[in-house]
């Protein structure tokens, strides 16, 4: 099997706070860290009642201030709300406090509403289709600084912060095969484009500095429980936060419920079987079966496992089952 690595939204539990989910963030990378798992991704979400790591690189300092060698990063960043140079400052000072495992990956979207965006950039003309360029020039700033430039970040040049691009389109395929870098694919929620993205980007990749052939990362989320009916109950507290997201509702992570598909109006299941089609969701056999099934028809370099799950361990027993798959 090919590597696992760990997606965190840091979720905020109904009856819970921000405050806990930041210490079961740290506790669940520890336990990553001794299962074996690859990196430690974090998201930028902004506004959302359920998302702890909005300062997304404050956390991952709290996270990889708590571990010692699991790679830690951002899953990513939303550069379009971001100074490039802001950036690159930000990682360079990570870098520079735990060298040689900090990752950095850029996304496009807001990750946000739109009133939230333009709150957090301050400048109504901020434009996400210069996002190709926001990316040349923040990773401008960890080249080593050349005679007579002005601008420079400090910490940051001359640092090896390795970029990824993230992306639920063409659009990032083709620009982390254009830049030569490895390519994260949002497939855990938006998996419409994943096999054209995934040709795509192979087809096109060009080999870089980074990187000298392609790397596909794919987003995919894991329910492991003992059982598979343990599991499917697990898994209605993403379903619920699916459903309330689309409709509109955004809320912290519910409690699991019993029977939650059988509530759904049609549409509603329709969109839970299209958002959630990158799931395994059952007993450890039944994971290792739809782990394989996928990799197999994807070809996936590595995968970044998630998994929303109400209980804090309940969760970790979800995670540690999927890392002893990867054997």
């Amino acid at each position: 099997m090919i590597p696992f690595s760990v997606l965190d939204l840091s979720p905020i539990v109904e009856g819970g706070d921000a405050a806990q989910s930041l210490r079961n963030t740290l506790d669940l990378a520890q336990h990553a860290e001794r299962w074996g798992y690859q990196r430690y991704w974090l998201a930028e979400h902004h506004g959302m009642a359920g998302i702890a790591s909005a300062a997304t690189a404050v956390v991952i300092a709290h996270v990889a201030g708590g571990t010692s060698r699991i790679r830690v990063g951002a899953g990513g960043v939303m550069l379009p709300n971001h100074s490039p140079l802001v950036i690159a400052e930000q990682f360079g000072t990570l870098e520079s406090l735990f060298p040689g495992r900090i990752d950095l990956g850029l996304g496009r979207a807001p990750g946000s509403d739109q009133a939230t965006a333009r709150a957090l950039r301050r400048d109504l003309n901020a434009d996400p289709n210069e996002f190709p360029q926001d990316v040349v020039e923040l990773m401008h700033y960890f080249e080593p600084v050349a005679e007579g430039q002005r601008v420079r970040a400090v910490p940051g040049a001359g640092l090896k912060v390795p970029v990824w691009i993230l992306g639920s389109s063409l659009f990032g395929a083709q620009l982390a095969a254009e830049l030569g870098l490895p390519f994260a694919f949002a497939s855990h929620f938006a998996p419409a484009q994943m096999m054209q993205a995934i040709e795509v980007y192979r087809s096109r990749f060009k080999p870089s500095e980074q990187l000298a052939k392609s790397h596909v990362m794919l987003g995919f989320n894991v329910f492991a429980a003992d059982t598979d009916a343990q599991a499917h109950f697990l898994s209605s507290s993403m379903q619920q936060a699916f459903v309330n997201l689309r409709s509109g509702r955004p809320s912290r992570l519910q409690p699991p419920v019993d029977a939650y598909e059988e509530r759904l109006t049609p549409p509603e299941r329709a969109i839970l079987e299209q958002t959630l089609s990158c799931s395994a969701i059952g007993s450890p056999e039944t994971v290792r079966r739809g782990l394989q099934a996928f990799v197999d028809r994807t070809g996936a370099d590595e995968l970044m496992i998630t998994s929303q799950i109400f209980d804090h361990h309940a969760r970790l027993r979800s995670y540690e089952i999927t890392a002893s798959l990867q054997g």
